[in-house]
């Protein structure tokens, strides 16, 4: 998936030395975008670059009327496929995607993006004054900020009661729906065996769940107090999510969370895994991966997380606090979480002072008692 870009900008920046700011609704007619990638090191030396989607918003394309793959499908704003799936957890070696230049294709994977998004000698000295807006923060879209996992189940519920058929009534098969993909749960969960009616169920599924989106007004528990208190500590923040830019926009602005969050990782992007998602989070809010903190409902996530060198923050909610437990921190809702926990994520960080030693105490000789035939001298 390729994609023009008359002028991309690759200058050394001094944006992070300025508050950040929150970004503006999309354009239904023109295509734009706030945010912008400017290195010093990667500035072409002529002619248009070529890359994929995962940086054309943020050369300044990719609007949500700009691009061919926000065509409607089946009357709908994304493929229904790419709703009701697993996506692959990605990075399991430190691998990343990859961008198109004049001079060939550049990958971006976790190291190359440690390396070159390091802080300018102004960031650090401003870094130092205020040490929280050295970090981002990236939002999954999916049970974090939205109970996706109760809309998820609702769609189905309606689903079945349309097609005239019963859901089984085991919790855990009711959760292993809603995260499995919609192929597996038709054909070894439901038993629905109508292979010329996969595509039409598929459809009407995701556009059950649209319908529900679209009634949502509240977002995550606690969610709205945490974002203000982000927001007045200046940390910036990126949501990422499969759904496509304008039913993201749509939702945020009902829940009124838009304002909060400076980039927005989108099915526009065409990343390939979860972790692809949060390097390109990193790479449009300007920090390192391994400054970012990620906040997951989902073992999967938390494992992308730290394939990136991300912190994990976990939600429990969609998941145990058992599966959860990879997490750096697991928490039951936003309203346990306070600013000064960002920073003791990464205080001790690198150090194993909190492993578990094993401390072996000096072994006392035993003493021996003298007797009469013991000689003195």
């Amino acid at each position: 998936m390729e994609s023009s870009c008359s002028s991309c900008n690759f200058a050394a920046s001094s944006s992070l030395l300025l508050p950040p700011k929150p970004i503006s609704k999309p354009s239904r007619h023109k295509s734009s975008s706030p945010f912008e990638l400017n290195f010093a090191k990667w500035k072409p030396k002529g002619g248009p670059c070529r890359h994929r989607l995962a940086v054309r918003s943020a050369c300044g394309g990719g609007g949500v009327g700009g691009s061919e793959d926000s065509a409607p499908v089946n009357g709908f704003a994304v493929a229904p496929s790419k709703l009701f799936m697993q996506e692959a957890i990605g990075a399991e070696y430190g691998e990343g995607f990859e961008t198109f230049r004049t001079d060939g294709p550049l990958k971006m994977d976790v190291d190359f993006l440690n390396d070159r998004l390091q802080e300018g000698f102004l960031q650090r000295i401003r870094y130092a004054m205020k040490p929280d807006e050295a970090y981002g923060l990236i939002f999954s879209w999916d049970n974090v900020v939205v109970d996706t996992q109760s809309l998820k189940l609702r769609a189905w519920k309606q689903l079945a009661i349309e097609e005239g058929k019963e859901l089984p009534e085991d919790i855990r098969l009711q959760k292993l729906m809603v995260h499995a993909g919609a192929d597996h749960v038709l054909h070894k969960v439901l038993l629905w065996d109508e292979e010329s009616e996969e595509d039409r169920l598929k459809s009407r599924l995701a556009q059950l769940y649209y319908d529900n989106l679209l009634k949502l007004r509240e977002p995550m528990e606690g969610l709205k107090e945490w974002m203000d208190a982000v927001h007045t500590a200046r940390v910036p923040c990126a949501i990422v999510s499969s759904l496509d830019r304008k039913t993201m926009f749509e939702a945020l602005d009902r829940m009124k969370l838009a304002k909060y969050f400076q980039a927005v990782v989108s099915e526009e992007d065409g990343m390939e895994s979860i972790a692809h998602r949060f390097l390109s989070a990193a790479l449009k809010l300007d920090r390192k991966p391994s400054k970012c903190i990620v906040f997951e409902g989902d073992p999967r996530g938390v494992t992308a997380a730290h394939n990136c060198t991300m912190m994990a923050i976990a939600l429990i909610g969609a998941h145990p606090a058992y599966d959860l437990e990879q997490a750096d921190l697991a928490v039951a809702s936003f309203n346990e979480l306070s600013v000064i926990n960002l920073r003791r994520l990464f205080a001790n960080k690198g150090s194993t002072f909190m492993d578990l030693q094993k401390q072996f105490a000096e072994r006392e000789h035993p003493k021996r008692k003298l007797t009469v035939e013991d000689p003195i001298f």
